[in-house]
């Protein structure tokens, strides 16, 4: 795996510093809902501060605008950053995705955001794996950096891959078996235990071949029907009513999946084991959560929904990391090199 250099050994006294940050923050009411990637950048920005850079020109995108939209400006960002770090040396751009050009990676895009720093610091772990103008273009064209939560991102997954204190344990949920096939191939050639849950869990021929270490659920938390009211019981795998759905795993397998994870010493977890957004179909979730926050081992968690669940359960900070990228953070497992990583040189 690639290891970029670090801000740690930038000279940036006296010098303007293009960082890209990762502020693609919920907003509700015209202000910033969840502050938690404002914040997980503030260690980068205060380090370049204390070294005297004489400004920093920061830069991120927010949401998937398809053109200039006052919906998905930076402006109630910018507020709460100001709160959080009232420095008249920092100032956030407007969201490179109101150009069309930062998603083409457009040389003269990304030469426009270059000419606002003398150096470039990329900390948006969660959007590294995007070759794109501001995280992958622009690194060419200036000194380049990794920030300390990119790098803390890298050392944290990194260890996952090249060396994690065993028995390892994987736990993968959500809806798609296709959009996760890849890692789920990666992690059971790692791990010494690959727990898979959610609607990709019925995927049972697809996932056949990953081998002994595959644990799947032996009973679900039917429906008759996709709503959150819908009549629901709980069944084995087997005696599930015809045209029925799966929408959260059952008490048993709940069981059985905190067991394995309570023994590891290592635990990754990414994905929820339910529709766990509707109360009666949040169990294996929570529980899977719960485990995992217990888990005398290491612990990351990963990917929006397995981290919006630790964070209304209260147990993210019983997590060891509680990493700042979905689709990142599984390419890295799987074994790929992220762009935004990969044009940053080598330490």
């Amino acid at each position: 795996m690639h290891r970029p250099r670090s801000v740690r050994d930038a000279e940036v006294g006296g010098k303007r510093v293009l960082v890209r940050v990762d502020f693609n923050v919920p907003l509700e009411d015209g202000r910033v809902a969840d502050d938690t990637r404002i914040r997980a950048a503030l260690p980068t920005l205060e380090l370049l501060l204390e070294r005297d850079a004489a400004e920093l020109v920061l830069c991120s995108h927010l949401g998937r605008p398809k053109a200039e939209d006052p919906a998905f400006s930076m402006a109630p960002v910018r507020e709460r950053l100001q709160d959080l770090l009232p420095d008249e040396r920092v100032r956030l751009l407007e969201n490179t995705r109101f150009d069309p050009r930062e998603k083409a990676n457009d040389p003269a895009f990304a030469a426009e955001l270059a000419a606002h720093g003398d150096l470039y610091v990329n900390d948006a772990f969660g959007s590294a794996h995007r070759a794109h103008a501001s995280t992958e273009g622009v690194a060419h064209l200036l000194p380049a950096y990794a920030g300390l939560l990119l790098e803390r991102e890298l050392e944290e997954l990194g260890a996952l891959l090249e060396g994690p204190e065993r028995p390892f344990v994987a736990v993968v949920g959500g809806a798609k078996v296709e959009d996760k096939i890849g890692v789920l191939r990666a992690l059971s050639e790692r791990a010494d235990r690959l727990l898979v849950g959610g609607k990709m869990a019925e995927e049972r021929e697809t996932l056949a071949p990953l081998g002994e270490k595959l644990l799947l659920p032996v009973d679900v938390v039917a429906a008759e029907a996709f709503e959150a009211e819908a009549e629901a019981r709980e069944v084995d795998v087997e005696d599930m009513p015809e045209g029925w759905l799966g929408l959260d795993v059952g008490p048993r397998t709940r069981e059985a999946f905190a067991a394995e994870i309570a023994g590891a010493r290592t635990v990754f977890w990414n994905g929820p084991m339910g529709v766990f957004e509707w109360p009666r179909f949040a169990a294996g979730t929570a529980a899977v959560a719960e485990a995992v926050a217990t888990c005398e081992g290491h612990t990351v968690v990963g990917g929006g929904d397995s981290v919006r669940a630790v964070d209304e359960l209260g147990l993210a900070g019983r997590i060891d990391w509680v990493s700042t990228g979905g689709g990142a953070s599984l390419e890295l497992l799987e074994g790929k090199e992220l762009p935004g990583v990969l044009a940053i040189p080598a330490a």
